[in-house]
């Protein structure tokens, strides 16, 4: 069974950090990918962020460029999505999803986990 686990959200003021994980289980952790979703409120689902350990590709939107960061823990099949600078607007849910790949002509497995709150505060 695929498992999507999100921790690490929270309250935090403007031009603060947090640290999110997702913990992935139940698929070749090696042959896939991690995507990171922002979900703000009443809006769709964007995504944010793409690991993908094979070949270590990395991808970010424009909106969080130079202000997130990737990473993974290969050992406990975990990736992590550093967030520096935060602002408002990254107020959210944020989610993690297993896609075939970070490249254009990937697509997404159809499995999430249930989301981490953040709230940024001004």
């Amino acid at each position: 069974e695929i498992q999507l686990v999100e921790s690490g959200g929270g309250l935090v003021q403007a031009g603060g950090s947090l640290r999110l994980s997702c913990a992935a289980s139940g698929f070749p952790y090696d042959d896939y990918a991690i995507v990171w979703f922002h979900q703000a409120p009443g809006r769709d689902r964007d995504e944010v962020s793409c690991f993908a350990r094979s070949g270590g590709r990395t991808s970010y939107a424009d909106s969080v460029k130079g202000r997130f960061t990737v990473s993974s823990d290969y050992a406990e099949h975990t990736v992590f999505l550093e967030m520096n600078n935060l602002k408002p607007e990254d107020t959210g849910v944020y989610s993690c999803g297993a896609r075939t790949g970070c490249s254009d002509a990937d697509y997404n497995l159809g499995y999430w986990g249930q989301g981490t709150q953040v709230t940024v505060s001004s």
